[in-house]
Formats: C-alpha cells, sequence, structure tokens
C-alpha cells in the first residue's frame, strides 16, 4: 500500500495557471494506475485524470481536456497535474488516488487516498 500527500493548491485568477503534486510513500509505486480527482461544496466527487504505470497511456475528463495535464515520474514516486487556463467552475478540492489495475475513471475502484489540497479560482 502507498500513503499519498498532495500540495501546490492555492489561489489564483481566472485563465491563469496552478502545478499540483502529489508524493508517494511506500513500495512499489510503479505497480499504480495514478488519477486525479476534484470535489466542489455540494457536488460528487469527479474524476479529471488518469496515467497508467509507466505513463504511456493518459486519460482526461472532458472538462479539463487541452488545459490541464497529468504527469508522474516514478523515480521519484511522484504525480503531478499541470493546470493552465484556469476556469472558476475549476475551483475545489483536489485529490490524488492510486489503483491496482486499469485505467479506471469511477472514484471507487482506486484504493488509496490523499487528503487533498483546496484549488479556488476567481473571475
Amino acid at each position: 500500500q502507498v500513503q499519498l500527500v498532495e500540495s501546490g493548491g492555492g489561489l489564483v485568477q481566472a485563465g491563469g495557471s496552478l502545478r499540483l503534486s502529489c508524493a508517494a510513500s511506500g513500495r512499489a509505486f510503479s505497480s499504480y494506475v495514478m488519477g486525479w480527482f476534484r470535489q466542489a461544496p455540494g457536488q460528487e466527487r469527479e474524476f479529471v485524470a488518469a496515467i497508467s504505470r509507466s505513463g504511456s497511456s493518459i486519460d482526461y475528463a472532458d472538462s479539463v481536456k487541452g488545459r490541464f495535464t497529468i504527469s508522474r515520474d516514478n523515480a521519484k514516486y511522484t504525480v503531478s497535474l499541470q493546470m493552465n487556463s484556469l476556469k472558476p467552475e475549476d475551483t475545489a478540492v483536489y485529490y490524488c488516488a492510486a489503483a491496482l489495475a486499469g485505467m479506471p475513471s469511477d472514484r471507487t475502484l482506486y484504493n488509496y487516498w490523499g487528503q487533498g489540497t483546496q484549488v479556488t479560482v476567481s473571475s
């Protein structure tokens, strides 16, 4: 199993950029598919992006496609989310998560979760 800690959240104006990082502890980080999810107040937690164990396969939610980039560095045990052209509707708590198989967008298929980091985008 792994422990995940997100960082990099903050306040940014619309059109700005922010980079989130997720640091993993434990063994076999490269054995996990990694994903990013977000949750705004009063809304369900939604899929943002996922990346395969090797980094060769990537999937994005339609709402962030073309603006966000997910990446991972297995040597440093990290996964990142570069967010550009941010919009107020991107405001949410962002979570990183780890799954053992597939490229799931369903949050119930992820085994481990970080505590989240707040991203606020002002108009």
